[in-house]
C-alpha cells in the first residue's frame, strides 16, 4: 500500500521530465494548458459579468444598514462559487472538445516511447472520438456523485471532521484516475474492469493525484498527466501480470 503511493507519487514527476526530453509531449502539454486555462479565464469572466443579475436572484439588496454588512459577505462568497462552478464547467468542456483528444494524443506517444505491446483498436478516427467522449462521461459523473455523497455526509452527520480529512485524496485519487484511465480506454477494455483496476490501485493513485492539489504547481503538473499516468498504469499493469 505505502509502496503504491510512493511509486503514484514518483510518477507525478516523471511525466514531466520524460515530456521536457520529447518535443512533441512538451509542445502538447503546453498546447493543453493554453486551452484549459484559455476556456477557464472565458467562463469565469463570464460568470463574473452576470454575478450581479444572479446575485438578485437568490438575495435582493437589503435597505437595512444592519443587514447590508451581510449581504456584502455572501455576495463575495456567492462570486467565488459562481466563479469555481464556470471554471469547471469551461474545464469539462474544454476537455470533451479539445483537451481529451490531446490527452489520449500524448498517452499514444508515451505509450510508444516506453516500446508497449499491448493490442491498440481498430475502429476509425469517428467512431474512436466517439468512444473518448462516451468513455469520458462516467469519469466525470462518478466522481461528482462520490464527492457529493462524502460532503452530504459532512453536512448532515457529526463526522464533519472525517469527511474533510478523506476529502483530499479522494479528490487527488480521481484527478489521476482520469490520466491513468487512457490507456485501458483506448484498448476498448470495459468500464467494470478499468474501475476495479481504480479501486484496486487507489493509494498509487492518491499519491500520483495528490500534487495535483498544490496551487500553482498544479498547472504545470495537470497538463502534462497524461504522460505520467501512462508510465504508472502500464508499471501497474506490468506487475498484475508479473
Amino acid at each position: 500500500m505505502l509502496r503504491d503511493f510512493l511509486d503514484g507519487l514518483k510518477y507525478s514527476f516523471k511525466g514531466i521530465s520524460l515530456a521536457s526530453k520529447k518535443p512533441k509531449l512538451l509542445a502538447l502539454g503546453i498546447l493543453r494548458l493554453v486551452l484549459i486555462a484559455a476556456m477557464a479565464a472565458m467562463g469565469i469572466a463570464l460568470a463574473l459579468a452576470y454575478h450581479d443579475r444572479a446575485l438578485e436572484l437568490v438575495w435582493t439588496r437589503p435597505q437595512s444598514a444592519w443587514i447590508v454588512w451581510l449581504w456584502y459577505m455572501v455576495s463575495w462568497l456567492f462570486a467565488l462559487v459562481w466563479a469555481a462552478l464556470a471554471s469547471i464547467a469551461s474545464y469539462l468542456i474544454a476537455q470533451i472538445f479539445f483537451s481529451l483528444f490531446i490527452m489520449d494524443l500524448m498517452s499514444r506517444i508515451t505509450e510508444q516511447t516506453t516500446g508497449s505491446t499491448l493490442p491498440d483498436n481498430n475502429l476509425s478516427f469517428g467512431a474512436y472520438f466517439g468512444h473518448l467522449i462516451r468513455q469520458e462521461i462516467p469519469r466525470t459523473i462518478i466522481p461528482v456523485i462520490v464527492t457529493f455523497c462524502i460532503m452530504g455526509i459532512g453536512w448532515f452527520t457529526f463526522l464533519a471532521p472525517m469527511v474533510t480529512l478523506i476529502m483530499p485524496p479522494v479528490a487527488a485519487a480521481f484527478l489521476a484516475w482520469e490520466s491513468t484511465d487512457l490507456v485501458p480506454a483506448r484498448k476498448l477494455l470495459p468500464f467494470s474492469i478499468r474501475w476495479a483496476f481504480f479501486r484496486r490501485h487507489f493509494p498509487a493513485h492518491v499519491g500520483f493525484g495528490l500534487p495535483f492539489l498544490v496551487p500553482v504547481l498544479n498547472i504545470v503538473l495537470l497538463s502534462f498527466a497524461p504522460v505520467g499516468g501512462t508510465l504508472l498504469y502500464l508499471k501497474l499493469i506490468g506487475q498484475q501480470k508479473a
